[in-house]
């Protein structure tokens, strides 16, 4: 999601406003956040707020959206699978542990994606992202010629992932290594049935 802000100074705005929406949720709860308290804390007057911000829905899929890229940024800089070529059962673990240590290591993407019903859910254009460096993972591992439609298994590997992760952090009220395993377990038993 992008909002058009083309000058300088705008772009600095809509930083401020989304740095002061990140520390309210992560200071507090996801109820806690008001285009009003955002104004209050990020220093801008309401009307600059407004301008840029229509609703707290439409905020909070702009912090999801940041999220989702921080953790494709920080799958990429994790090492990759050293052989080139390892099987399913590896590359399948290290995409699950990929995302699992930047939802760990996140607290805003802990509340907003997992802890969250996901209201606003995650727009198809984040799905398709992280299915894409799911999926360049993949290849660089194993031969995912024979898969129909791969694209669309690897953002079902991405939902599956997230849904997983979602679940442990709601029953355990965080997220733990139950949900890392558990995620790794059905990814492999998904990946399988189309590698097979």
């Amino acid at each position: 999601m992008d909002i058009s802000a083309k000058q300088d100074r705008s772009k600095e705005r809509i930083s401020k406003i989304i740095d002061a929406a990140i520390n309210i949720i992560e200071d507090g709860e996801i109820d806690d956040l008001t285009l009003a308290k955002v104004a209050e804390i990020s220093g801008l007057k309401r009307t600059s707020t407004y301008k840029f911000i229509p609703t707290v829905n439409f905020l909070k899929k702009l912090i999801i959206a940041k999220c989702i890229d921080e953790c494709v940024e920080n799958f990429s800089t994790i090492n990759v699978i050293e052989n080139s070529k390892v099987d399913l059962i590896k590359a399948s673990n290290h995409i699950v542990y990929s995302i699992y240590e930047f939802f760990l290591h996140s607290l805003i993407a802990q509340k907003l994606i997992l802890g969250n019903t996901l209201n606003p859910p995650l727009d198809s254009n984040s799905i398709h992202k992280l299915g894409n460096v799911i999926q360049e993972t993949y290849e660089k591992s194993i031969n995912l010629d024979n898969v129909f439609n791969k694209e669309g298994v690897c953002r079902v590997v991405a939902q599956i992932i997230l849904s997983i992760f979602s679940l442990n952090t709601k029953e355990s009220g965080q997220l733990n290594d139950v949900g890392k395993i558990e995620a790794s377990r059905a990814v492999i038993a998904y990946m399988t049935s189309w590698t097979s």
